[in-house]
């Protein structure tokens, strides 16, 4: 599987670093660093290893970024997740993730020519088109622009019948900028609809009210969404969506990000665009936190979470692949960034033997996203991946530690068996485990992957090697909503809010061990190193400059 084209392979010699030492490389999944108390479920659960890593070693620990643009999402308020976490491990540099990425497949025209356009395209003969997500500008979920380009491009393509079910902001953007972007899009259907396209808006509400909750706080605001899209009903009914919005909003303490879910009709009163059988459907955010519930719903066959009513066979494709670890949805318009040139495939075509292992949740992020999201080995005679089922059939709290013991016996005896440079592992137990809201299971997860860490760490010590352990993005480190003061956040009935997002907290990375050569340290001179900078660290650690392009290593050599 290797990149093609004119690429020089050969790594320089780094001049004070040795070749030959076997290096421990530990993911620990959902592991970020925050104040200790008591919805810090890794503070809470004994950790020595760690701990072992962090006390007193201010040369080789130190935290770095991992979400925002240093894993290459739009902003700072961007969560990073496990799939542009790895992206940014493996690859060495920083690859544009969400908005940017669907901004340069409309621009190049990719996204039309990829399998996710092909399938909903199917249904352009015969049915309808129907795009659904956050009217704004705002940026932060979608874009009112990238709308109007997908609207004229559907069109160009042979779309008939286009439906738009708007969510209004008011978050992101000024209260009341919702008419303006409706009176945009109105001019733009319009323009369509001279073209001989039946093209209009369907429904719509606001967006803390209808279809965009996150993290499974409330399933009644996803249905209500789901009510107006799919089934045609709302307790609001327009005759068009300009109307709408005005009529609303006229309400008392009404505004953008609360309206009611709406419905428009024809002169009869019929709903103008449910969706039903033989539909194409469209979520146009490209972030994912506010899409996940929707792209449930929409795909999934055993859903349970509200009476659907009805479950109609569309074909339906995300702007992006939501959920790495669910597949979900499986169809999207644009696909993962194309990585070439990662650390991987330079290290394989300069002799590095390397063993990969996780359990399935987040084997292919060991693999496939470290890779650049390419499968399959570089080199099979230098390289083995080793993959250990993840429980199925079961919440992940009711057996927070999942693999890693076993994922930590692979890991050491590869180490120990001598036949390879680099043992990379993810532990996922911080991530899985807190994504489930259970405390108490999460701090048994965080203790079984820190028992694990040491079953490495001993490995590492017998053969005289060098450990690197790091983290993806935070999770396990802050289980529970804040308010703006960063105090804990409580529901309308007083109960608290238990947080199962990732975090936007940094990350730990340590280094060390008999091989780790006597003045490495980490350097002082780096503003805001993030994930990226691991690859070129790693490199130098093998005994390797990095190439010239690579974010640059987080390591000096001081004489001592």
């Amino acid at each position: 599987m290797g990149s093609s084209g004119d690429v020089n392979w050969k790594l320089e010699d780094h001049p004070k670093l040795p070749k030959g030492k076997t290096i421990g490389l530990i993911v620990l999944d959902g592991w970020g660093e925050s104040e200790p108390d008591q919805y810090n479920c890794i503070h809470k659960a004994p950790t020595p290893a760690m701990d072992s890593l962090k006390n007193g070693r201010p040369d080789t620990w130190r935290l770095i970024k991992a979400h925002g643009t240093a894993v290459g999402l739009p902003s700072e308020d961007d969560m990073g997740n496990s799939e542009v976490g790895h992206n940014a491990l493996g690859a060495g540099r920083i690859y544009a993730q969400g908005a940017k990425l669907v901004d340069l497949a409309l621009e190049s025209g990719k996204i039309y020519e990829d399998e996710g356009f092909k399938y909903i395209s199917e249904s352009f003969e015969k049915g309808t088109v129907h795009l659904i997500g956050l009217l704004s500008d705002g940026g932060v979920h979608s874009r009112l622009d990238q709308v109007q380009l997908l609207l004229k491009g559907f069109a160009e393509r042979g779309a008939k019948r286009i439906r738009v079910h708007i969510l209004t902001d008011g978050r992101d953007v000024l209260d009341g900028s919702s008419v303006g972007f409706v009176e945009t899009l109105e001019s733009e259907l319009a323009e369509l609809r001279s073209k001989g396209v039946d093209a209009q808006v369907a429904s719509g509400g606001g967006r803390m009210y209808v279809t965009m909750d996150r993290y499974e706080n409330d399933w009644t605001v996803v249905k209500r969404g789901w009510d107006a899209q799919v089934l045609g009903e709302a307790p609001h009914k327009f005759k068009n969506a300009l109307e709408a919005v005005k009529k609303l909003r006229a309400e008392p303490k009404a505004n953008d990000q609360y309206l009611p879910p709406f419905v428009i009709v024809d002169d009869s009163g019929k709903a103008v665009g449910p969706i039903v059988d033989g539909d194409a459907v469209v979520t146009f955010n490209f972030r994912a936190d506010r899409m996940v519930m929707l792209a449930k719903a929409l795909e999934n066959e055993d859903f349970d979470k509200f009476d659907r009513v009805r479950f109609p066979k569309i074909r339906y494709a995300g702007m992006l692949q939501y959920d790495g670890e669910l597949k979900l949805p499986s169809h999207y318009l644009v696909s993962p960034p194309l990585i070439d040139r990662t650390s991987g495939e330079y290290l394989a075509h300069n002799g590095v033997r390397t063993f990969a292992c996780s359990e399935t949740v987040k084997f292919g992020h060991v693999t496939f996203f470290w890779n650049g999201n390419r499968s399959g080995y570089f080199n099979e005679k230098l390289e083995k991946y080793v993959e250990i089922p993840s429980d199925s059939g079961i919440s992940f709290n009711e057996q927070p530690k999942m693999k890693a013991l076993e994922i930590a016996e692979k890991a050491r005896d590869a180490i120990l068996s001598g036949n390879f440079d680099q043992v990379r592992v993810n532990l996922p137990n911080g991530d899985m485990v807190g994504h489930t809201g259970d405390l108490d299971a999460t701090v048994v997860a965080c203790e079984a992957a820190d028992v694990a860490v040491r079953m490495i760490l001993d490995a590492i010590e017998k053969v005289g090697g060098i450990y690197v352990v790091t983290a993806d993005h935070g999770n396990a480190e802050d289980m529970v909503k804040r308010d703006k003061a960063g105090k804990p956040a409580l529901d309308k009935e007083g109960k608290l809010q238990i947080l199962t997002s990732h975090t936007l907290k940094p990350v730990p990375i340590a280094i060390g061990g008999p091989g780790l050569s006597a003045g490495v340290r980490f350097r002082l001179d780096l503003d805001t190193p993030g994930l990226a900078n691991v690859a070129a660290t790693v490199m130098n650690l093998h005994g390797f400059v990095a190439p010239g392009d690579y974010e640059p290593s987080l390591i000096e050599v001081v004489d001592k």
